[in-house]
């Protein structure tokens, strides 16, 4: 039976984008991901994927980028003593209104690379169950959150002994290699048996790189691909395997000009046996960028 370490923050419960074109992304979220439109009103809208009432909340706004961090914990005493924690480390948190993420207790803070970040426990669930035409086997999340999400860092190290010793997440491993020209030096963190909840390497056009989306089944992935390919979404990596979380996965771009992740099959860590491991590769097979895989046309 896998054991896991009982980790301060429980797991990535939502994230909030700020976009400049709200029906592009109710387009995009339903007709792509299999994502459900809730909560919508002349600023926005929520998006759903299980039973939590939101897993995303999306803003109107020039960013086209994350607006937040949603990191849950299991207790009101569990957030004040990470709120406390954070303090400590010299961030200043502020106490916010929970209410605009229908959850019981809610605070915020930006952490070591400046990104908006928040701390909250009691979360609100649906009274209805989550169905979606597009991905019927639904999405994988529970215990695990609402999936992963791979950040800009500015400083490394600094983002690494930030997430390690004060938000109490768990090294996973690294990868270190070069791809299609590009130097890659990447660490993976987790918070709970997801393999990793949190990714980061150096600077990025932007404060969030992708996000991930997990289907219980693999059939979905490949109907996703479609749905994509055929909607003229922009593919950054054809369908492929990583070695590291074995996630079959494949990417393409948001209408906000960050990535997605829309994957299968991803690694459980057992804290009991699990020791990290540095890879040289990103994939053991497949995610080509699509203008280096000759005589295939998507």
């Amino acid at each position: 039976m896998s054991t896991q370490t009982d980790y301060p923050i429980a797991q990535l419960g939502y994230l909030g984008f700020e976009v400049s074109d709200l029906e592009a992304w109710a387009v995009f979220a339903t007709a792509i991901l299999g994502l459900e439109v809730v909560q919508r009103d002349h600023q926005g809208f929520g998006l759903r994927m299980d039973d939590h009432g939101q897993r995303f909340y999306i803003s109107e706004g020039p960013r086209d980028d994350v607006s937040a961090f949603g990191w849950q914990l299991q207790s009101q005493d569990a957030l004040e003593e990470m709120v406390e924690r954070v303090r400590v480390a010299g961030i200043e948190v502020r106490e916010a209104d929970p209410s605009i993420r229908d959850v019981e207790s809610l605070y915020c803070f930006r952490d070591p690379s400046g990104h908006p970040s928040e701390l909250y426990c009691g979360p609100r669930f649906s009274e209805t169950p989550f169905r979606s035409d597009l991905v019927p086997s639904g999405f994988v999340t529970g215990s695990l959150g609402m999936g992963h999400a791979a950040i800009s860092a500015t400083d490394k190290a600094q983002s690494y002994a930030f997430y390690q010793q004060i938000m109490g997440f768990g090294l996973s491993d690294h990868i270190v290699c070069e791809y299609f020209g590009h130097a890659v030096d990447m660490v993976f963190m987790h918070t709970n048996q997801r393999h990793h909840t949190l990714a980061f390497g150096g600077r990025q056009p932007k404060r969030i790189h992708h996000f991930l989306l997990e289907a219980r089944d693999m059939d979905d992935v490949g109907a996703a691909y479609d749905r994509a390919v055929r909607a003229r979404v922009p593919i950054m990596n054809t369908l492929g395997r990583h070695p590291n979380d074995h996630m079959f996965s494949f990417y393409g771009f948001t209408p906000s000009g960050f990535q997605f992740e829309f994957g299968w099959g991803g690694r459980l860590i057992d804290d009991q046996t699990w020791v990290p491991q540095t890879y040289d590769r990103i994939s053991d097979w497949g995610h080509h960028p699509p203008g280096v895989v000759k005589g295939v046309k998507l």
